[in-house]
């Protein structure tokens, strides 16, 4: 798949800029804390909360452009769509919300732009990005060793693994109408 270079999207400049001021802050507020200036433990936990969200958003990034170098494809058996799926996205009233997901290169979607094969191919890398989120969630609760509170990093792994599974749900969603449009493409070819 030939991708062309896309500007950054809203949403994508917007990640940047909170994973700016995060790092910035977190900067801020650990030299402030560590460096004995003040043992606020206030300050400490912006800092702590402010790393998180940038550890987060940083690593969706990197692991974005590390599954770039697989070979994804919409035929793999893992994005295959499963029984129950159907039921369970019509009692998520995924149609109604679907189109309101932020989408970090939207321009990678377009049926314009790509072909039908090409984009259920990034629906399917963007699902597995989603889904490799969904486990560096968890490494969030490694900080417990370090700052304890295991409860606060256990509310962050649950809501970051939340907001990826919207992404799951609409990839799942999306690409079987994608692919029953190849499919009809096909065989009138």
């Amino acid at each position: 798949m030939n991708m062309k270079k896309t500007r950054p999207s809203g949403p994508a400049i917007f990640m940047y800029c909170v994973i700016a001021v995060c790092a910035i802050t977190a900067a801020v507020t650990f030299t402030l804390y560590y460096g004995n200036i003040t043992k606020n433990g206030a300050v400490l936990w912006i800092g702590v909360t402010c790393f998180t969200a940038m550890y987060h958003l940083w690593l969706r990034l990197i692991m974005g452009n590390v599954t770039k170098l697989f070979k994804i494809k919409h035929t793999q058996r893992w994005f295959r769509p499963l029984p129950f799926e159907k039921r369970l996205y019509e009692l998520l009233r995924v149609k109604k919300w679907k189109d309101k997901a932020l989408t970090y290169n939207p321009e990678l979607f377009s049926l314009r732009d790509y072909s039908l094969e090409e984009v259920a191919n990034t629906m399917s890398k963007a699902e597995c990005d989603h889904w490799i989120n969904e486990l560096i969630s968890l490494t969030t609760l490694l900080f417990a060793l370090l700052w304890g509170e295991l409860w606060i990093f256990a509310i962050t792994a649950f809501a970051a693994m939340l907001f990826d599974a919207q992404f799951i749900v609409i990839q799942r969603y999306n690409r079987p109408r994608i692919e029953r449009l190849l499919k009809k493409q096909k065989a009138i070819a």
